[in-house]
């Protein structure tokens, strides 16, 4: 179930005939075999990231299909599984930018804890098969999602890396929130991506809405 800070905001959605229809397909899914993440997970990032502590939405696309990768947090995996690519990438990125040291794990539980909604637009997938969830409805929720945070009173910061990302551009209000744009940080776009700076973008934007600034910097866990 949503978390109860998100309830009030998004409960309507639950009732809503398209969410019923995703809510079987994906019960018919995990009968079939596995599907990421757990159920439990589905809504990790929203019980991390409680609405009135949102400060910035980082968009991914769909979760990490291999096993026990994805725990419901964009961009991010469990501690002891190996950094994917991409993240490898954003790690390489803030350490140029903000000299932060390349951690040995790829968990961003304490970025989520500082206000950082770790948002994937479709929040389950297939074992295996990145996608397989696409066009379901998972999409018209987390759209709800970010409108919720854009029609807050009190601003945030939007970080919308690679055209399937700034597609979602329309839903935010620019002139009372910050929008960081930049390349995807997959390999396949990288080049583009590093030397973009986000993090230090976010942090200005942050600071002048008044914000506490993010420490970006992700802890090592050890061996």
């Amino acid at each position: 179930m949503l978390p109860e800070s998100w309830q009030r905001v998004l409960g309507e959605e639950l009732e809503k005939p398209y969410f019923k229809e995703l809510t079987e397909f994906v019960e018919e899914e995990r009968a079939r075999g596995p599907v990421y993440p757990p159920r439990e997970e589905v809504f990790a990032a929203l019980d991390a990231t409680p609405y009135d502590r949102v400060k910035v939405l980082v968009l991914g696309q769909d979760p990490y299909h291999g096993e026990g990768q994805g725990h419901g947090l964009a961009f991010s995996v469990r501690p002891g599984v190996r950094v994917p690519p991409s993240l490898r990438n954003i790690y390489k990125e803030l350490q140029a930018d903000l000299g932060c040291p390349v951690p040995d794990n790829g968990y961003l539980m304490p970025w989520a804890e500082q206000g950082v909604l770790l948002l994937n637009a479709v929040l389950t997938v297939r074992a295996g098969e990145a996608n397989s969830h696409k066009g379901k409805g998972w999409e018209k929720f987390t759209d709800a999602v970010i409108r919720a945070v854009a029609d807050r009173p009190d601003p945030a910061v939007f970080v919308l890396w690679g055209n399937y990302a700034k597609k979602k551009l329309p839903l935010i209000d620019t002139e009372r929130h910050v929008v960081v744009e930049g390349a995807h940080p997959s390999p396949l776009s990288a080049k583009k991506f590093f030397g973009s700076r986000p993090f230090s973008r976010i942090d200005e934007a942050i600071a002048a809405q008044g914000h506490t600034p993010i420490d970006w910097c992700i802890p090592h866990l050890g061996s």
